[in-house]
């Protein structure tokens, strides 16, 4: 920066001319590799390349679109010449002359009677379901009612009333077995009044057990406190299970002893 300092303009200093000051700048830096990339990066591209060709063949007037001429035709297997004869089946052999001596002595083992009276082979029925021929079996469609109409519909199974049976013997086997050791003084039935009073005393002893477990610490950090917790949960079980025996059975047989 030069050290002349310029006063502000006046109309002393405006018709004096400037000296022009010119800078010369550097060359910007252009490497000597610039055109082989260019011509690199051009190589690698095509125009519309993702969008298909540039150019395409453009329609002709003549060949405009007709009339069904996009639907699917099907390719026809025949020829269709003036020299070819339509037969449903091949060409039979030519009728034998009178002249002709016919063979004999063949055999076959083909039983004529049974094939003239076997009775013919019914089809499986089927049910179309569609307007184009498609069909399906009504063995296993479920269109069809097949099981109301089986023989044992609506009966009990047997593999249940094998079961009903089982238990029936079980239950006259128990009941024969309390009937003996009854008669034998062994057992001794439980009366309805003592039945309600046993039943109080289970609850009653239940309440007093869960009174002391939500008694307790919330935190159980030492031996004791999870031995009496442990416990206390033991004994509600056992008082539970009683609970539901003695309100589930109104017949309950004790020991004597």
């Amino acid at each position: 920066m030069s050290g002349v300092v310029f006063p502000p303009e006046s109309v002393h200093n405006f018709m004096i001319p400037k000296e022009e000051v010119h800078t010369q700048t550097s060359q910007r830096y252009m490497s000597k590799y610039r055109p082989t990339v260019v011509l690199e990066n051009k190589s690698a591209k095509d125009a519309m390349r993702t969008m298909g060709p540039a150019k395409v063949e453009v329609p002709s007037p003549e060949r405009y679109l007709k009339k069904h001429c996009k639907e699917d035709k099907l390719e026809s297997s025949v020829v269709l010449t003036s020299h070819v004869r339509h037969a449903c089946a091949v060409k039979k052999p030519a009728v034998p002359v009178k002249t002709d001596n016919p063979p004999m002595g063949l055999h076959t083992k083909r039983d004529f009677t049974r094939t003239a009276t076997a009775v013919p082979m019914r089809p499986r029925p089927a049910c179309v379901d569609a307007r184009n021929g498609h069909k399906q079996l009504l063995e296993n469609s479920g269109l069809v009612p097949e099981y109301i109409k089986k023989k044992q519909y609506g009966e009990v199974p047997e593999y249940l009333q094998q079961r009903n049976e089982e238990e029936r013997r079980a239950r006259e086997r128990y009941h024969d077995c309390v009937t003996q050791q009854r008669q034998q003084g062994a057992m001794k039935l439980l009366s309805e009044e003592e039945r309600r009073a046993t039943l109080e005393g289970l609850k009653k002893s239940w309440d007093k057990l869960h009174r002391d477990y939500q008694s307790l610490s919330l935190v159980t950090d030492t031996l004791s406190k999870k031995a009496r917790r442990c416990q206390l949960e033991v004994e509600l079980n056992r008082l539970e299970d009683d609970i539901n025996r003695f309100e589930r059975f109104k017949t309950i047989y004790i020991s004597s002893n």
